[in-house]
C-alpha cells in the first residue's frame, strides 16, 4: 500500500476530511498516523494496531477500514488518470505525425534509365581524381570544380536525349546548375546502380500527381482571392512546376488580390488607387439567446396563423363532425399498499358474520325465541287507557303463553308448560352507544417512581440555580455570601480564621442558624393551613361533570339493618356522590353517580 510523495500529498486532504467526518473535528495527529500507515504499506491489522495508540479499539478499526477503502478508490482513480493521460499523449503524437506528413509534399526526382552508349554513374558521385591522403591545393580544388561542372553538363545532355529533346528545357533555357561543394565531389563507395525504366515511370507518375495537387491548391487560392479576402501566405506554392510535367489548364484571369487601403486625414478608410471611401464590414458576436428569440418569433407567426376556413367550400358538409378521434391517454394506476388485503379481510368478516347469523337463527328456531318475537310483532296491541290495569304486562307477554295472569298460581313455582322461550341459554342484549359521548379519552394518572421524583427535583433546582446566577452576572441581584460551615472553616476564611478563631466560629454558627431559620420559614410558607387542606380534599372528591359522569351500581343481599343503611348514606355523602337505593327482599341495589 506504498505510494509516492506526490500521491501522498494528494491523499492527505482526503484523509483529513475522513477523520473530520468520523471524529467531528480535524486532528492532525490522527491524520499523520493514518498517512504514515498508508505510505509504509501496512495491512489492515497493522493499521488498527498503529491507530489504537491514539484512538480506542472501535474507532481505530472503523478508521482503518475507511482508510483502506479510501486508498483503494484513490489507487483506481490514479490508474485511470495515468492511463487517460498516456492515451491523450499518444493521440496527440499521432495527430502531430499525421499533420507533418500531410504538410510535407515530396516531389521525387526523375530517375532515368542509362543509355547503352554512355554509362551513367550514380547520382552525386564523381570519379576519384586524386588518391586519398594526397594534399589539396587551390589549383587542385579548381580542377575538381571544373571536372564536376563538366560531368553535370554531360548528365544534362543525357537527360535531354532520354526525354525526347527539349523536355527539360524551362522557358527556353536549361535547368540552373547547382553549386556542389567539394565534399560532394568525393566518390561514394558501394553506391547503388542507376534506376531502371520501370522506376522512371513510377517517378514520373508521382511527379505528375504532385503537380496536379499544386494546381488544385492554386485554383482554390484564386477562388479565395475573388471573394475579396486576403490570400493565405503559403510560400513555395506559386513556384514553377517540375520540368517535363504539363500544367493543368486553369483560368486565364490572374489572381485578384485585395485592394490596398489607406486612411485619409479624417481617419476614414479609402482605396489607395481610386481614393474612394471603403466601408469595412464589421462582425459582432451574437448571443444564442438572441438567436433563439429570433427563431421563436419566426415560428410564432406560423403557429398563430388562423386555420383556413373551409365552411365556404363546395363540398363541405357541416353535419359531419370534424373532431378527429384522439386516443385516450392511459397512465399508470398504482394501487395503495394493503388495498387487496383489506378487501380480503372484509370478505372474510362478511362470510363469518353470515355464518354466525345462520347459526343464531337456527338456534332461535329450535328454542322458539324467534317465533315468539314474530308473533308479538304481528299480534295487534290492545290500547290501554290511562289508569287502567292491563291484563298482562308487556315484559311478561314474551314468556307467558296466556294473555292474562289468571292462569298463574298465586303461590309456588310457575309451571314450565305456561312459559315460552325459557331455556338454559342466555340471550345477551345488543350493546347500545352511551347517550353522552365523552369529549376526550379518559387518561389514567401517571405516578412517578421515587427515582424519577428525585431526578425531576434535581432538574428544577438546577434551573432555579442557573436563574439566580444569571441575575448575579447581570447585576440584578447581589452576590451570595460564601456558605461557611465548621468543616470548611479554614479552607474558606484562611488567615482570618487563624487571627481570631473564636470570632470566626461565632460568625459561622450564626450563619448556620440563619440558614436553618430561612429553611424552616420557607417550609412554613409553603405549608397549607387546615382550611386549605380540607378544601383541597373536597376538591378532589367533589363531582366534576365537565369531563364526564361516572355511574356505579352495587348489589347488596340484605339492607334491612338501619346501621348498614346509615353507613351507605354517610359514605356516599363523604365522597360527594348522589344516587338512590332500591330495597327488595333478596336483591338490594345501590346506584350512585359522581364526577371524575
Amino acid at each position: 500500500m506504498a505510494l509516492a510523495s506526490r500521491d501522498l500529498d494528494d491523499l492527505k486532504p482526503m484523509l483529513s476530511e475522513t477523520v473530520k467526518q468520523m471524529l467531528g473535528f480535524s486532528e492532525p495527529t490522527v491524520v499523520a498516523a493514518a498517512l504514515n500507515c498508508v505510505s509504509t504499506g501496512y495491512d489492515m491489522k497493522k493499521t488498527v494496531d498503529q491507530l489504537s495508540r491514539i484512538l480506542d479499539g472501535s474507532q481505530a478499526a472503523s478508521l482503518a477500514e475507511r482508510v483502506h477503502i479510501l486508498y483503494e478508490d484513490f489507487k483506481s482513480k490514479s490508474r485511470s488518470v495515468k492511463k487517460r493521460r498516456k492515451d491523450i499523449e499518444a493521440e496527440e503524437t499521432i495527430k502531430r505525425r499525421r499533420y507533418l506528413e500531410e504538410d510535407e509534399i515530396e516531389i521525387p526526382e526523375i530517375a532515368l534509365a542509362p543509355t547503352p552508349d554512355v554509362m551513367v554513374k550514380p547520382k552525386n558521385t564523381l570519379p576519384n581524381l586524386y588518391p586519398p591522403g594526397s594534399q589539396l591545393t587551390p589549383d587542385k580544388i579548381k580542377e575538381m570544380m571544373a571536372n564536376a561542372q563538366k560531368m553535370i553538363q554531360e548528365r544534362k545532355a543525357q537527360l535531354g536525349a532520354t526525354l525526347g529533346g527539349g523536355g527539360i528545357a524551362q522557358q527556353g533555357g536549361l535547368l540552373p546548375t547547382p553549386m556542389m561543394p567539394p565534399s560532394v565531389a568525393m566518390p561514394v563507395p558501394g553506391a547503388p546502380p542507376f534506376p531502371t525504366a520501370a522506376g522512371t515511370d513510377a517517378a514520373l507518375q508521382k511527379a505528375r500527381r504532385a503537380a496536379e495537387l499544386q494546381a488544385q491548391i492554386q485554383a482554390r487560392l484564386s477562388n479565395i482571392a475573388s471573394t475579396g479576402l486576403p490570400p493565405p501566405l503559403i510560400p513555395g506554392l506559386q513556384g514553377p512546376p517540375p520540368p517535363g510535367i504539363p500544367l493543368p489548364k486553369t483560368g486565364s484571369q490572374p489572381l485578384a488580390g485585395p485592394s490596398p487601403l489607406i486612411l485619409n486625414e479624417e481617419g476614414k478608410t479609402i482605396d489607395a488607387k481610386t481614393g474612394e471611401a471603403v466601408q469595412l464590414t464589421s462582425y459582432t458576436p451574437t448571443l444564442k439567446a438572441n438567436i433563439r428569440a429570433k427563431r421563436r418569433e419566426q415560428f410564432k407567426g406560423l403557429i398563430d396563423r388562423p386555420p383556413e376556413e373551409i365552411s365556404e367550400g363546395k363540398f363541405f358538409d357541416p353535419r359531419v363532425p370534424l373532431n378527429a378521434f384522439q386516443r385516450q391517454k392511459r397512465s399508470f394506476k398504482f394501487h395503495e399498499k394493503g388495498k387487496f388485503e383489506q378487501q380480503a379481510i372484509r370478505l372474510r368478516a362478511k362470510a363469518q358474520l353470515e355464518r354466525l347469523q345462520a347459526e343464531i337463527a337456527q338456534a332461535a328456531k329450535k328454542t322458539g325465541i324467534a317465533s315468539a318475537a314474530k308473533i308479538a310483532t304481528i299480534t295487534p296491541k290492545k290500547e290501554i287507557k290511562e289508569g287502567e290495569v292491563p291484563d298482562i304486562e308487556w315484559w311478561d307477554s314474551f314468556i307467558l303463553r296466556r294473555d292474562s295472569y289468571d292462569v298463574v298460581p298465586d303461590g309456588g313455582e310457575i309451571g314450565v308448560q305456561l312459559l315460552d322461550g325459557i331455556t338454559h341459554l342466555v340471550e345477551h342484549p345488543t350493546q347500545i352507544a352511551p347517550p353522552v359521548e365523552q369529549k376526550e379519552d379518559i387518561s389514567v394518572t401517571v405516578y412517578l417512581t421515587k427515582q424519577e421524583r428525585k431526578k425531576l427535583r434535581r432538574q428544577n433546582r438546577r434551573e432555579a440555580e442557573k436563574e439566580i446566577q444569571e441575575k448575579i452576572r447581570l447585576g440584578l441581584a447581589p452576590p451570595l455570601e460564601p456558605k461557611v460551615r465548621m468543616a470548611n472553616l479554614m479552607r474558606v476564611l484562611g488567615t482570618e480564621a487563624v487571627q481570631d478563631p473564636t470570632k470566626v466560629e461565632a460568625h459561622v454558627r450564626a450563619q448556620m442558624a440563619k440558614r436553618q431559620r430561612q429553611h424552616e420559614e420557607a417550609n412554613a410558607a409553603r405549608k397549607l393551613t387546615t382550611e386549605q387542606r380540607r378544601e383541597k380534599k373536597i376538591g378532589k372528591l367533589k363531582e366534576d361533570t365537565s369531563q364526564g359522569v361516572n355511574v356505579s351500581v352495587y348489589r347488596i343481599r340484605d339492607l334491612s339493618d338501619p346501621a348498614i343503611k346509615f353507613k351507605v348514606e354517610k359514605n356516599a355523602g363523604q365522597l360527594y356522590m348522589t344516587g338512590l337505593t332500591i330495597i327488595y327482599k333478596d336483591c338490594n341495589l345501590v346506584v350512585v353517580e359522581g364526577g371524575k
